[in-house]
């Protein structure tokens, strides 16, 4: 017998191309009513969202991070906040101050919580027969966000996310290969050696993938990483933070 859930989280995959029609209101609380029952560290609840679903500001976001016009063509984008605004509150309300910012464990909570909280979100979507993507390049133009969504202090747009009614093209896409499982999970310890070799295989499996499917003018996944993770791409993150009162003070 198949497991719906398992096979929504087996097929699911990045939408890039949406039919225009509109995510109804009620799904869109039943997706974030859903999201918000992930789970946040010691409870915190460090996690907000900020949504638009205005064409006029779809339009800006998506020119924001980097001309991706599938973000206005997507009839939702939704912001995951990093919020130690709300968690500042009720520390403050007995009379202590608020640091957990200034640290880099708080800025692996806000970004772990972040992470977690997206899932959440997009498997709701999916289940309710809607398209998503992740949207890293938000840290692109981390002030204009910030101004976009009135952002305060103890906050920072960690990542986004579109929602709508996928094509059906986008819907037929075939799945993504990844590489070998036995290169991704490993009993007891981790194998260095294999994970090298994976990835190396990975090259050549992704190439076929392309190949088969027509993409082959696509980035291979060495050429993507390296140009990537050959150099640091979001430059000023560290002082985006640091605009929003976060810092690495670990001492």
């Amino acid at each position: 017998m198949e497991n719906a859930m398992l096979s929504l989280l087996q097929n699911r995959k990045s939408i890039r191309h949406f039919t225009g029609e509109r995510v109804s209101e009620e799904d869109l609380q039943t997706i974030f009513k859903t999201a918000q029952r992930a789970p946040t560290s010691i409870n915190g609840q460090q996690i907000s969202l900020v949504y638009t679903r205005n064409k006029e500001k779809l339009k800006t976001i998506a020119e924001l991070c980097g001309g991706q016009a599938h973000i206005a063509e997507a009839d939702v984008f939704v912001g995951i906040v990093i919020d130690f605004n709300r968690t500042s509150a009720i520390v403050e309300s007995v009379g202590r101050k608020h640091v957990i910012e200034q640290s880099a464990e708080g800025i692996m909570v806000g970004a772990i919580d972040a992470g977690i909280m997206i899932d959440h979100l997009q498997s709701a979507a999916g289940a309710l027969g809607y398209g998503t993507t992740c949207i890293g390049a938000v840290r692109k133009n981390s002030p204009a966000f910030t101004k976009l969504f009135n952002l305060p202090q103890k906050t920072f747009l960690a990542l986004g996310c579109t929602i709508g009614v996928p094509s059906e093209r986008a819907k037929s896409a075939p799945l993504k290969p990844r590489v070998a499982l036995d290169t991704f999970a490993m009993e007891d310890v981790y194998d260095s050696d294999k994970v090298k070799k994976g990835a190396l295989a990975y090259e050549h499996t992704l190439k076929a993938f392309r190949d088969k499917t027509g993409s082959g003018s696509m980035p291979t996944y060495a050429e993507i990483t390296t140009n990537y993770y050959a150099d640091v791409y979001y430059r000023s993150t560290a002082k985006d933070l640091e605009a929003q009162g976060f810092a690495f003070k670990d001492e």
